[in-house]
């Protein structure tokens, strides 16, 4: 009989290629909690079954990507590295426990029919066009945003996820467009579960999605309650191809922390910062945000926008892209297909 799968990281590992060290970090009481330590490759091999030894050097051979490896301990318990390079001198992910990659947990898949999620277009400040969508949680019969008291964290996450790749495979179809990108939230309770990676690497390659075209967006208050975890899972995500965004930047207590730390593809500047443009000060907030971006390779959202006189300034100040209802509100999928195709 197959050995359960966990719905909880079991730790996470941190890979320095200058000392070439393994540092993991597994709680104590859990599946894996003898790994915790400081290793070389040489001495965690010798606790490794024979066919796993050698996996390792070559799962961090490469600098560049995403790093996926699975080994056998000599205790005969399955484990599996998720996660992807930092920069040329570190690398981070989530350390799982199990026969194989964490299967989708299908308990997880049944929120309810009344799921209606809408998609708010976000704009190129470059050449006006629609560069892709933002997915929201809304709920038939329901008002307002909060869902439903019997929906549960979980089968939300993993609706909202399903649902977003499935409509973003529908756009690109529709409308020919292979460069149009879906932005999914998850939360700091998201993050905590190891079935989340699976669920965005089994959806990316069902639909065929390109890579980063699905990216996920997550908030510093989703690392302020377990830093170390946060970006073990969020290297996890990136590792199997998920777009990594960090939302509400600016407003935090530790931004610059974590924006070091997060490999992200882009940032988007909450709308507590975007009503005061204009302002001598923000002005020069947001411009020096959008050139830090630019040379971190990253691009910029202003959201929260509402007047559409400021999409020039906003390209002025260096942003990549706006949202709000200046441009639209949020609409369902067939609407969105209308209003991408023009």
């Amino acid at each position: 009989m197959a050995k359960s799968i966990p719905t909880q990281p079991q730790g996470s590992w941190h890979w320095h290629v200058p000392s070439q060290r393994l540092l993991i970090d597994a709680p104590k009481s859990t599946a894996l909690s003898d790994l915790s330590g400081d290793w070389s490759i040489e001495s965690l091999e010798q606790i490794l079954e024979g066919l796993s030894r050698g996996r390792l050097g070559k799962a961090f051979g490469d600098t560049d990507g995403p790093v996926r490896c699975a080994l056998r301990l000599s205790s005969g318990r399955d484990v599996h590295l998720v996660g992807a390079f930092v920069d040329e001198t570190d690398a981070r992910g989530m350390l799982l426990v199990g026969d194989d990659f964490p299967e989708i947990d299908p308990s997880d898949l049944k929120p309810g029919p009344d799921l209606s999620p809408v998609y708010q277009p976000i704009i190129s400040l470059r050449d006006g066009r629609i560069a892709g969508f933002e997915a929201l949680a809304r709920w038939d019969g329901a008002e307002g945003t909060s869902p439903p008291s019997r929906y549960e964290d979980e089968s939300l996450a993993s609706n909202m996820l399903i649902r977003s790749a499935e409509t973003l495979a529908m756009l690109r179809e529709e409308s020919g467009r292979e460069d149009v990108f879906m932005h999914v939230n998850l939360t700091a309770r998201d993050l905590a579960r190891g079935t989340i990676p699976a669920l965005v690497e089994a959806l990316m390659n069902g639909y065929k999605l390109p890579p980063r075209s699905l990216k996920v967006e997550l908030t510093e208050q989703a690392a302020l309650r377990n830093a170390g975890l946060a970006l073990a899972a969020a290297m996890a995500l990136k590792a199997v191809g998920a777009g990594l965004v960090l939302d509400d930047f600016g407003t935090g207590h530790s931004s610059f922390q974590w924006l070091a730390d997060l490999p992200a593809d882009s940032l988007k500047i909450d709308h507590g910062l975007t009503r005061r443009l204009g302002q001598a000060r923000t002005d020069t907030i947001l411009g020096t945000i959008t050139l830090l971006a630019n040379r971190l390779g990253m691009t910029s959202t202003a959201e929260g926008v509402e007047n559409k006189d400021d999409a020039a300034r906003l390209r002025a100040l260096g942003f990549d892209h706006a949202q709000g209802f200046a441009f639209a509100r949020p609409m369902n999928a067939k609407a969105a297909a209308r209003f991408l195709i023009g």
